[in-house]
């Protein structure tokens, strides 16, 4: 575990940076090859600008507006200074889906058909992503308070937060139930279902996840009924998601009884 992998002169490489960019590379490899033999396939890669832009964007502004708004309130002049470190993988993701849907649009595209192909690939990433969090010791646990968690070095948040008090492993914790989320949406992708419900699948077991998985972070700032600003983005993508699979499914119900 080390905040900085390695140096080039007296340029630090940082761990995040480097595992983040392995977690991107491995996600755009996956959705390459659950893309093969569809159309959607040559447009994997012209995607990925908008992903990158919509996602970095919105990461951002997740973060210093529903995590840290308390600082950078008061340092308007920081909140572009996001090589300092502090981005909201929630956001990412939202910013992310928001550039899908510009690009979908304007290339005439199945938002909902390409989401459920690319389903996989994502959650891949976040799985990868959240190790990157681990070794910077950054989205980190509470006290466990039972003489055993995980103790971060000198120089992350982690120990500048709680010093050398063991910490619940939230990092790990997510990143494994992304992997077996990952899992169940390959073990479900063949099989037949309504357009957009292995995305939106995704979206509920995902955030499902991050509210349980909250209760044990040390590292987020809470609102009304205690709830951190990541309880309160998965229950509303949770509720939101519920009713968007029920409207496509009777869209879809409809669209069949017309045509038969």
């Amino acid at each position: 575990m080390s905040v900085i992998l390695f140096h080039i002169g007296d340029f630090p490489i940082y761990t995040h940076g480097v595992v983040t960019a392995l977690a991107a590379l491995l996600a755009l490899g996956m959705a390459h090859y659950l893309a093969a033999g569809t159309t959607y396939r040559q447009h994997i890669l012209n995607l990925v600008p908008y992903l990158f832009v919509g996602a970095i964007v919105s990461a951002r502004v997740w973060h210093v507006f529903f995590f840290q708004w308390g600082y950078y309130s008061k340092h308007l002049m920081e909140i572009p200074a996001i090589w300092n470190g502090g981005i909201s993988i929630q956001g990412s993701l939202i910013g992310g889906f928001i550039a899908m849907i510009v690009y979908t649009r304007k290339h005439r595209l199945s938002f909902w058909e390409l989401a459920d192909l690319l389903a996989p690939a994502i959650v891949l990433g976040q799985s990868i992503g959240r190790i990157a969090c681990f070794l910077n010791g950054d989205a980190f646990g509470s006290p466990t308070g039972l003489g055993f968690g995980m103790v971060y070095r000198e120089g992350t948040a982690a120990y500048d937060t709680y010093g050398s008090q063991p910490l619940w492993p939230a990092e790990i914790l997510e990143s494994q139930w992304d992997l077996i989320i990952f899992t169940v949406l390959l073990l479900l992708k063949n099989r037949k279902w309504t357009t957009g419900f292995l995305f939106l699948a995704y979206n509920i077991m995902y955030s499902f996840g991050r509210f349980s998985l909250e209760w044990l972070r040390g590292d987020s700032p809470h609102y009304a009924f205690h709830w951190t600003a990541g309880q309160w983005t998965s229950f509303s993508v949770i509720a939101v998601s519920m009713c968007v699979m029920v409207f496509l499914h009777i869209r879809e119900r409809q669209k069949v009884q017309a045509s038969a």
